[in-house]
């Protein structure tokens, strides 16, 4: 029993070299450890010890649990326990913790044993934590890098490669059925203009996948504009985009686009007047309007069907959105989501200030058609994230 509590269960017995067998003991242990004179041995440092069966079958947050109570020992407490992450995002070698992980003061005393203890129980080679978001209008991300020399990173979705610095840029992996979808739209031979590009969210799928024949992106954040641009190169359409470094509200463009992509929350209103002066004015097109709309907690079981495809509305009231940036719950719809009615009156209200945008924009009376809504994400309390697919023609003398 003795000689037990000196192994490391996290790892097996494994031969090594030479027909001898390596029993892992705990390296703390090591001053304890008593072999008779005429056992032959040796310290051998083993650079991938084989897991034990009981090891594999332990989720990685029970494992970095683990290695944090051996890295304290005696000084482990509920409250620390408490202060352990449960889930983080990896980006290749890269593990970004959550904000509220490690406030405690005593882990500030562990010094960089902490960060490596951490990165080697995650499988990790460089760690960062994140803080709240910089109210600096550029939504620039609070980032610390807490293990390792630079913060750029390499994340692949549906095919597609992002670079971008973890410590600089904004990246939300909620957004991916978003990013799926527009891959599936069918957009050979249009121009896109994307008027919040950030690093290529939406960009890169309509340019990759939806096969959209030029792409004018949007982006005012310098470190997201290099980003966008390395990104570009990486998936090999550099020569179907322009970057536009700056304001979008200032962007010189007009009469150019079949499709618009207005992928700004808590709401991209501002820039409704430069989706409807790029559109082609001949011939209109289609924009992807994002928007958070408040849901009643009421109000929601009255549900009514899905909104019907060339749906044209009369002039409304403005929308019920949150002008606030809410913390991203966890909660999605599913496929097939029904309408609620909070979002059929924002939508509504859309249409009919688009149509009202483009008349007086171009003289003329102009069509808006209710496509699609999808909503994208949840969010606490009672805000969904939704996209506003919507038609836009020249009414025809």
């Amino acid at each position: 029993l003795e000689e037990e509590q000196l192994l490391d269960g996290r790892y097996r017995l494994q031969e090594v070299p030479g027909g001898h067998v390596a029993l892992p003991v705990l390296q703390e242990k090591l001053s304890q450890l008593r072999l008779p004179q005429e056992v032959p041995c040796g310290l051998v440092w083993m650079q991938d010890p084989v897991p034990s069966r009981a090891a594999r079958r332990r989720t990685p947050a029970q494992r970095l649990q683990d290695e944090l109570q051996r890295l304290l020992g005696q000084s482990w407490s509920e409250e620390l326990e408490h202060d352990v992450p449960h889930a983080w995002q990896r980006h290749g070698d890269l593990v970004l913790l959550s904000q509220d992980s490690f406030r405690a003061a005593l882990w500030e005393e562990l010094g960089p044993a902490l960060w490596e203890t951490v990165a080697s129980a995650l499988g990790a080679r460089r760690l960062a934590r994140r803080g709240r978001v910089v109210p600096d209008g550029l939504r620039s991300p609070s980032v610390t890098l807490l293990l390792g020399q630079d913060g750029w990173v390499e994340h692949v979705d549906n095919g597609i490669r992002y670079t971008f610095d973890v410590t600089k840029c904004m990246f939300s992996p909620g957004n991916i059925t978003e990013k799926l979808r527009v891959a599936s739209l069918p957009c050979a031979g249009e121009v896109l203009v994307d008027l919040y590009a950030g690093i290529g969210y939406f960009t890169l799928p309509y340019l990759v996948h939806a096969a959209a024949a030029f792409a004018h992106a949007c982006e005012w954040n310098d470190h997201a504009v290099e980003a966008l641009q390395r990104n570009l190169v990486l998936n090999g359409v550099q020569g179907r985009c322009r970057v536009h470094h700056g304001d979008s509200r200032q962007l010189e463009l007009q009469d150019v686009a079949d499709r618009v992509n207005l992928g700004l929350i808590p709401s991209s209103e501002e820039g409704w007047p430069v989706a409807c002066r790029v559109l082609k004015k001949s011939t209109g097109g289609v924009l992807h309007i994002h928007h958070n709309v408040e849901t009643h907690p009421a109000a929601a079981p009255p549900q009514t069907p899905l909104l019907q495809a060339e749906q044209g509305f009369a002039e409304g009231s403005g929308s019920g959105g949150d002008g606030q940036h809410p913390t991203e719950d966890s909660g999605k719809e599913t496929p097939g989501a029904r309408i609620r009615p909070e979002w059929q009156r924002w939508a509504e209200a859309t249409a009919a200030r688009i149509r009202g945008l483009l008349a007086e924009l171009h003289g003329q009376p102009w069509h808006t058609s209710i496509l699609h809504i999808e909503p994208v994400k949840s969010y606490a309390p009672h805000v969904h994230h939704l996209v506003l697919d919507l038609e836009c023609r020249p009414t025809m003398p």
